[in-house]
């Protein structure tokens, strides 16, 4: 097969569990290089522990994971990734700079940073748009800027692919906007998987939808069909057009009507 028939990642009858509990139950999915999935899906369903296991993190219980048709242990030098919470002390002593450095530490030859290190650096900082940040300390950022300085980080592994785990759950809603264009200029040179539990506002940026809840259902498009909905989320739903700003769900066991 020539290389640039290898998908980005496939996986293939994986399953993952915990302490005896089933977490991923026969996870099939193919990303082909340049695509831009979006995962959703409730919280526990398995989201950030997919993006763990493609990451090397997890070791699943059977199945196979291919990155670029090698295992993640072996290829895991080929992926960024932007954890879903990241906690900094605001008063420890870091500068933004020095937290995307960080991004070439399996990189480096050495024991101390390189040129060519600290200028993959820079660069990564521009991409992100927080190069003017460089020299604030990395607590006296809002949650918007440390979002962006983490895909900085991300980016300064040089990566063929970019795994991102709620990148935007606890920023405002006009830095959504303007990160989502960010990955979709970066969609641009890498694949990108992005795990949100905000149907809405990925659909609208993303080229491919999934659905996960233990099992993932898969779209080659942007529909999500009721049944996917309903199977992912184990109750009846009704679904809406964008533009109308609120959901309504069927009476159902658990759930009160108003």
């Amino acid at each position: 097969m020539n290389d640039n028939d290898i998908p980005a990642i496939e996986i293939s009858n994986l399953y993952v569990a915990f302490d005896g509990n089933l977490v991923l139950e026969d996870i099939n999915l193919t990303v082909e290089k340049g695509d831009y999935l979006g995962i959703i899906g409730p919280n526990g369903g398995g989201k950030s522990t997919l993006l763990r296991t493609i990451l090397g993190l997890i070791v699943p219980e059977r199945g196979t994971i291919k990155v670029l048709g090698h295992s993640p242990q072996d290829n895991h030098e080929q992926i960024g990734y932007v954890p879903q919470y990241a906690l900094f002390d605001r008063y420890f002593p870091v500068k933004v700079g020095e937290v995307v450095l960080m991004g070439r530490l399996g990189k480096r030859k050495g024991l101390s940073y390189s040129r060519q290190d600290r200028q993959i650096a820079e660069q990564a900082l521009q991409r992100a748009g927080v190069e003017h940040l460089k020299n604030r300390q990395i607590g006296e950022l809002s949650g918007g800027e440390r979002q962006r300085v983490l895909v900085a980080r991300a980016l300064a592994t040089e990566p063929s692919i970019l795994l991102l785990d709620e990148p935007t759950a606890s920023v405002d809603p006009g830095f959504q906007v303007t990160f989502y264009e960010l990955l979709a200029e970066l969609n641009e040179s890498m694949t990108i998987i992005l795990v949100s539990h905000d149907i809405s506002a990925v659909s609208r940026y993303v080229k491919r939808l999934a659905c996960l809840n233990q099992r993932l259902f898969c779209s080659d498009s942007l529909e999500i069909t009721k049944e996917m909905v309903e199977e992912m989320y184990h109750c009846p739903v009704d679904l809406i057009a964008h533009g109308i700003p609120h959901r309504v769900l069927p009476a159902h066991e658990g759930v009160v009507e108003h």
